[in-house]
């Protein structure tokens, strides 16, 4: 089963094994004795594929181990070697049951093979009572056969006890030495290390060893035979294997979390904050970008608007008014699918005993299309209202709420108000705009623009035209026909136009200007946040070390521990983001519920956020995953 020949062993200028040549045959029950420091431990770790030899040659079986990388000898201890530890080196966070099943986790076996096969193990070492106990939850000699079971629990065809009673009273070491007995007579090979002569008795088999040599070897010469070295088989790699993998990476990563509350909410902090920070600004901006495109969807939808001036707030606007001359002009241009006018006049308006501040606007049929509003009953202004002169109105919501706030829409058909002194019949009521703000109470009653001029202002000027552009037609193209017709027509350019698309895209490319800053700016954060992780990981990594070894020893690859130190930060930074998320939905609806900004959540931003968290984990959790997955097992064991 192994033949050892020439091995040595140097730790810096210490020779702690030299030139050791031994043959252990399949069933023997060896015991290697030998003081403290004599070089006995770091045989039985050699043997075991914890440690390396500096020199010499190793075969178990029918495997070169020397010329084995990493990962094979893992195979190797998961499917032919159990250890029994002096300290018992079982994982404080599982139950006894799942620390005797963990070698099959490694090893792919099913769920409810590992459980059977746990129980059995353990009722026959008369443990049945202690399954679901943690390790401190048992005495020193039941965490000791809690040991043996698990060096079994994959066959176990070699078992390897280092002081496998020195820590345990006499009464138990009887017991944990009758069981190794039992074992061997099973047909296991069992090699036992100890410093006691009395226990060495119990063995088949004696060999002294002292100043790393071999001193005196109690076997019969074996017959030397001629080994056939195999390559060992690539391991295939199953669904139940991985599934095994990931469920044991998620428990341990929770299991871990919750051990170190403290620490790992500290640790999610700069998770939480970063994450929420962008789900916040993007809310905010796409809250002010809509409130701010909401305002310029009430000029109307791909409209321009023309107005008399140089500009907004020119004082010499009021002597170049725009006339209906203009508005006849504007209608002969093809780019342009409607052309109003609009004259506006403020006044009181009464219904019975009730008497309101309104906003006349004088419009033609198509204001009300324009604008985007909707009918709640009744009709817009006709072509003949327009042409005769006609004493109609059209109120809005606000008008509805304000003259009529007891009446069905439908039953306010007819009545008749009074504007400016002058009698209006009502002959439409509109929906609520649902682009006006809620603060917005301006009762505007909508009436054609010539009776307006004819019967109220007493004049042929306009305050402004609106038109809007054919769907064919570029909004750009269009605004440069009106400029250039009315420039023509009116000798000079006396006049602005007002582009809802070009303020529409203005203010667009200035949000997603903003949003790309301030989300740089709290993408900052959770590249600390990512740091913080990382710097936790590194301090977990330390703090778990003998538990890395401990995997190790009892099988596990490279890809279990990197495995499970990434998902631990994935896990961390997934928590984080949650919870970050979590928080930015709450402060999004409490500053709404207040009025102090207008924020609309966008599902993609909480995407990407959840997204972003994983990859911070990936990235930042990689480096410390990768320095325990690259750990020595000897050394991870050894670490206090």
């Amino acid at each position: 089963m192994i033949t050892l020949r020439n091995i040595c062993k140097n730790i810096g200028q210490n020779e702690i094994l030299k030139n050791v040549s031994l043959s252990i045959q399949r069933g023997e029950f060896v015991a290697i004795i030998g003081q403290s420091g004599s070089g006995k431990t770091s045989l039985l770790n050699i043997i075991g594929t914890l440690d390396e030899p500096s020199s010499g040659s190793y075969i178990f079986d029918k495997y070169e181990v020397t010329k084995l990388d990493k990962d094979e000898k893992a195979k190797l201890r998961r499917e032919n070697i159990g250890f029994i530890f002096q300290r018992y080196n079982l994982l404080s966070l599982l139950t006894a049951r799942e620390n005797v099943s963990l070698p099959a986790v490694y090893a792919g076996k099913k769920t409810d093979f590992r459980n059977e096969r746990a129980k059995n193990l353990l009722s026959d070492l008369d443990l049945e009572s202690k399954i679901n106990s943690k390790p401190n939850e048992l005495s020193g000699g039941q965490q000791q056969r809690v040991s043996i079971a698990r060096a079994l629990m994959n066959g176990g065809d070699l078992i390897l006890a280092d002081e496998p009673t020195g820590a345990l009273d006499s009464k138990s070491g009887i017991m944990v030495l009758n069981i190794l007995k039992s074992l061997n007579k099973e047909g296991h090979t069992i090699v036992l290390v100890t410093h006691d002569q009395s226990i060495a008795a119990q063995a088949k088999r004696i060999i002294e060893i002292k100043d790393g040599e071999i001193l005196k070897d109690s076997s019969t010469a074996y017959e030397k035979q001629e080994i056939k070295i195999e390559k060992m088989k690539a391991e295939v790699k199953t669904f139940t294997l991985l599934k095994n993998q990931l469920f044991e990476c998620f428990k341990i990563a929770f299991s871990s979390i919750l051990a170190h509350k403290l620490r790992s909410i500290l640790t999610m902090l700069g998770i939480i904050i970063g994450i929420a920070s962008v789900v916040c600004v993007v809310a905010l901006g796409k809250g002010s970008q809509e409130q701010i495109l909401a305002s310029i969807s009430r000029l109307g939808t791909n409209t321009i608007e023309v107005r008399p001036g140089k500009g907004f707030g020119d004082i010499r606007s009021g002597r170049t008014w725009l006339n209906v001359s203009d508005l006849k002009t504007l209608r002969t241009l093809p780019q342009l699918e409607a052309v109003e006018a609009r004259v506006n006049s403020s006044a009181i308006v009464t219904y019975k005993n009730i008497s309101l501040n309104a906003r006349g606007e004088g419009v033609g049929i198509n204001e009300i299309k324009i604008k985007g509003l909707e009918l709640e009953a009744g009709r817009v202004l006709s072509s003949d209202d327009i042409k005769n002169n006609s004493n109609v109105v059209v109120i809005d919501y606000n008008g509805h709420q304000g003259l009529f706030a007891d009446m069905n829409a439908k039953n306010i058909l007819g009545k008749t108000i009074i504007f400016d002194s002058k009698p209006f019949v009502v002959i439409g009521v509109l929906k609520r705009d649902a682009n006006s703000r809620a603060e917005d109470v301006t009762v505007r009653l909508y009436i054609p623009y010539t009776t307006m001029m004819n019967k109220i202002t007493g004049d042929r000027l306009l305050s402004s035209i609106i038109t809007k552009v054919a769907d064919n037609t570029s909004p750009t193209v269009a605004e440069q026909a009106i400029t250039r017709i009315l420039e023509i027509k009116r000798g000079q350019k006396d006049f602005f136009t007002v582009n809802s698309d070009a303020i529409r895209q203005t203010i667009d490319e200035n949000t997603r200007t903003m949003t790309i800053l301030i989300t740089s700016i709290a993408a900052i954060a959770l590249i600390v946040g990512g740091v913080g992780v990382m710097n936790i990981m590194l301090v977990s990594v330390s703090e778990r070390t003998r538990e890395i070894g401990i995997r190790m020893a009892i099988g596990a690859r490279r890809e279990d521990i990197l495995m499970q130190f990434l998902i631990e930060a994935i896990m961390i930074c997934s928590i984080g983001a949650f919870l970050g998320v979590i928080l930015s939905i709450s402060l999004v609806y409490f500053l709404n519920y207040l009025g102090v900004f207008s924020m609309i959540i966008s599902s993609l931003s909480l995407f990407v956020a959840l997204l972003s968290s994983v990859f911070i984990g990936l990235v930042f959790g990689f480096f410390p995953a990768r320095n325990a997955a690259n750990l020595n097992p000897i050394s991870a064991l050894s670490k206090e």
